[in-house]
């Protein structure tokens, strides 16, 4: 007797798309909703939405960044096609300035960088995800496929920038309110502002790795990829 061939639904691949389908969905809709949020706070109550926007929006924030970490997941079971090292710089990046940094300092919260440095994730996040959703269902457009390949380039360096600047606002409340500092035993301790002034000098080191990476990335997609059409 002949195989019989699975219907498409039974397929891995095909299973595999939907699950990436969803997920992307769900990020796109999440980093959707906050954008449009500080959008029309900032056109409604200007300056002073920028005070309040981690009390606005810091939740929804901090459960898409926290899914976000399933795309390690995604990279080392095969789901995902990406490079482990750059993705793993870029969400310990988000990760640790979002629950370290800001979650941890509610001084912090109010910064105007706060609200910048959301500007800047979000703004990234919706492009790729969009590009990413369409592209896992066969759909692709040059002029997404260009912007996501692009945006990064001048806009993820902001971001450093950003965070290095939320980083550096933070240490005076870490120095005075003693978070995370610790005594061990045998007369050690840690002093955690010590760490965040290491952590700064690591942030730029890993940028310029992700830089690369990503750069180069974009060569090869461009090259292989430079105005494919919209497949049906």
């Amino acid at each position: 007797m002949g195989s019989t061939a699975l219907p498409a639904w039974r397929q891995p691949r095909y299973r595999r798309n939907i699950y990436l389908f969803i997920y992307y969905l769900i990020q796109f809709c999440g980093h959707s909703w906050i954008f449009t949020n500080m959008t029309v706070r900032f056109f409604s109550f200007g300056k002073d939405s920028m005070v309040d926007t981690f009390y606005a929006i810091g939740l929804v924030m901090r459960l898409c960044q926290s899914v976000s970490l399933l795309e390690l997941l995604h990279i080392c079971v095969g789901i995902e096609s990406n490079h482990l090292l750059p993705r793993f710089l870029q969400l310990t990046e988000r990760i640790i300035i979002l629950f370290v940094v800001i979650t941890s300092q509610e001084e912090v919260q109010g910064k105007y960088v706060v609200c910048v440095l959301f500007f800047f994730w979000n703004l990234l996040d919706m492009v790729r995800y969009t590009y990413s959703m369409l592209s896992v269902i066969g759909i692709s457009y040059a002029i997404l496929t260009w912007l996501s390949q692009t945006l990064w380039m001048p806009v993820y360096p902001l971001c450093v920038l950003a965070e290095a600047f939320a980083v550096y606002q933070s240490l005076p409340y870490f120095e005075s309110f003693g978070t995370y500092s610790t005594t061990l035993p045998f007369d050690l301790s840690i002093y955690f502002p010590y760490v965040l002034k290491i952590y700064l000098m690591m942030l730029f080191i890993g940028m310029y790795f992700t830089y690369s990476h990503l750069y180069s990335e974009r060569s090869d997609m461009l090259r292989v990829f430079p105005i494919k059409k919209k497949k049906i």
